[in-house]
This record gives C-alpha cells, sequence and structure tokens, in this order.
C-alpha cells in the first residue's frame, strides 16, 4: 500500500490518501482522542504522540499535530497507523456514528428557500474546493442574513481560515444570494 501526502494551507496539518476509500460518505471530525471512540481508525493515529486531531473524508485522512512536534518525527507513525488500519480490515467508524453529510441543520419558515441556495452553493461550490485542502465546511444556521458554518479538518484553525469565510465563501454567497449579508464561524 502507498499512501501519499499531501501539505495543507494549515502547517500544522497534513493530508493522507491512502488510495482507498475512507468513509463512503459524510464526514467525521475527530477535534481530540475522546471523541474517537467510534472510530477504530482515528483511535489508531491518536495512539501516535503528537496527534492533536484527525478528520476524515471520503478518500483522504487529515491529521493535526500538536504546536510542539515536528512533522520529521510524526508524519513515519500517522503512516504506519493508517498502513496497520488498512491491512487490518476493520471500518474507519464503527456504524455510521461520527458521519455528516453537511446538511444536518434543517430550517423551516420564511427563510427555508434561502437556505436550500445557500446549501446547494455550499455542496457544489465551496466544500470540494475545501475538501482538496484536506478539511470540510458544514452550515450551521442562518439568522437575520447571517450564515453560520462550522470549519473542519485542516480549516479548524488553519491561519488562513478567517480569510476563507470572509473573502471567499461571504463574498460568493452574498453574491448569488442577497439576503446573506454576513458568515460568522461557529466552534
Amino acid at each position: 500500500m502507498f499512501i501519499q501526502t499531501e501539505t495543507t494551507p494549515n502547517p500544522a496539518t497534513l493530508k493522507f490518501l491512502p488510495g482507498e476509500t475512507v468513509l463512503g460518505s459524510g464526514t467525521a471530525d475527530f477535534p481530540n482522542a475522546d471523541t474517537a471512540a467510534k472510530s477504530p481508525l482515528a483511535r489508531r493515529i491518536f495512539a501516535v504522540e503528537g496527534v492533536s486531531g484527525v478528520f476524515l473524508g471520503r478518500d483522504f485522512v487529515t491529521v493535526t499535530k500538536a504546536d510542539d512536534t515536528p512533522w520529521d518525527h510524526l508524519k513515519p507513525s500517522v503512516l504506519g497507523a493508517i498502513m496497520e488500519h488498512f491491512q487490518s480490515g476493520a471500518a474507519a467508524i464503527e456504524g455510521d456514528a461520527g458521519q455528516d453529510s453537511g446538511g444536518h441543520a434543517h430550517h423551516e419558515g420564511p427563510d427555508a428557500e434561502i437556505v436550500v441556495q445557500i446549501k446547494e452553493l455550499l455542496d457544489t461550490r465551496v466544500r470540494p474546493a475545501v475538501a482538496q485542502d484536506g478539511g470540510d465546511i458544514t452550515f450551521h444556521g442562518f439568522d437575520r442574513g447571517v450564515v453560520y458554518l462550522h470549519m473542519q479538518g485542516a480549516c479548524a484553525g488553519c491561519p488562513s481560515s478567517t480569510l476563507t469565510l470572509k473573502m471567499g465563501i461571504e463574498n460568493l454567497l452574498r453574491h448569488y444570494i442577497p439576503e446573506v449579508v454576513e458568515v460568522r464561524p461557529v466552534a
């Protein structure tokens, strides 16, 4: 098995491409080891000292390291953990726990049509581009012109995440949906 790695805009995060499907659908974000109980893959990666976050996508694994751990020391161990997992034949996630398709917030009422448009733009224009960088963005709500989004994987904590939200996503949404006046991150 040959696992490729790619840098991301976040220097604390690397994207690992095992050449196999990681998740059949959706994404799974594990911001710390305590959240990885249902994921044999994430637990195995968190067992590597210096790993502070794991994010699973369709065909990639994004790993975030602690600030004081250099990638030169961490990368070989993470590669080994990912390889061991795929050789074991275990699922990345037991059942479907932790998976998120990005559109989990349902909205009714006068803004329902606007929310549908926002989700469509996020799914077709934003999420594919963000996935290339090893992350994801999920919709959390729309209220009085403000869109609330959650950044995951390489996007969480990335130095350019505020710029991505404000200059990229906010401008895109405002261009196509005049009712959108601002985009804000949620934790």
